[in-house]
């Protein structure tokens, strides 16, 4: 049933991380650089697309940054945002501590910040498209900097929301097609509204200062600091407590 697949993984999840915190590493630094891998195919689709339409190049960004989704859940990867709703339920059923599940997401958290700020310095340092990518970047980074922290906060919420969800689904979902298909679907949805992620979020400041933008600072630190406690909130609590609250008596 749902509730036992879920603290299932989301023990696995806690015991590697705390038995064997180097290797969760890795697989977090590697799921942070697969996210830049799409990180670097949606910002040169949507500069492309631009050109002919800039609702085509919002579709197009919002479409290929389902590749990031797609290679950790393939890939075997520790998403932070998406490792928010298993670990949570554990806790939930008070077999682990508190302290347990956050040690797992600081770790995956550092791992996939380091990972797409590494992939994003490096597009930047291949210069390839600059003149028409800067302009792109610049104005995406100049939207996430300026959003007010109400906004930002709810943004960042119904994103995890969503992004928990396309977790969820992989884990039920025994069809590889399906999973690709359901996973691609439910990336459009948090990105082409434009909600906010808290480790891509990372990835497209660190093409920002990469492409000369140093005057972000508190700007950048304030956005991803409201968007991670955002994207908590939206994985643990607005989709992980309904899971928990449905399925959790009813398997006792």
């Amino acid at each position: 049933m749902d509730f036992n697949l879920l603290e299932e993984i989301g023990l696995k999840k806690i015991k590697l991380s705390l038995s064997r915190p180097f290797n969760y590493f890795i697989k977090a630094l590697m799921a942070g650089m697969y996210l830049g891998v799409a990180l670097m195919l949606a910002n040169t689709a949507y500069a492309l697309f631009y050109h002919f339409d800039p609702y085509l190049g919002k579709f197009a960004y919002a479409a290929f940054f389902g590749l990031a989704f797609t290679l950790v859940v393939f890939l075997n990867g520790e998403l932070f945002t998406g490792n928010t709703l298993p670990t949570i339920m554990p806790f939930f059923s008070k077999k682990v501590k508190l302290m347990d599940v956050l040690k797992g997401w600081t770790l995956a958290y550092v791992g996939n910040a380091i990972g797409v700020a590494l992939i994003a310095f490096l597009f930047i340092q291949s210069h390839v498209w600059t003149k028409d990518l800067s302009p792109i970047i610049t104005s995406v980074v100049d939207v996430k900097t300026s959003i007010p922290w109400g906004d930002l906060l709810i943004r960042a919420i119904l994103c995890n929301f969503i992004v928990t969800l396309a977790s969820y689904s992989s884990y039920k979902l025994q069809n590889e097609v399906a999973k690709i298909m359901v996973i691609f679907l439910l990336v459009i949805a948090f990105v082409l509204p434009g909600f906010e992620h808290s480790i891509a979020n990372i990835g497209s400041f660190t093409l920002g200062i990469s492409i000369g933008m140093t005057h972000l600072g508190l700007q950048m630190l304030f956005n991803v600091f409201i968007a991670t406690i955002g994207n908590i909130i939206g994985g643990s609590i607005m989709l992980g407590l309904p899971i928990f609250a449905m399925f959790h008596p009813l398997e006792k």
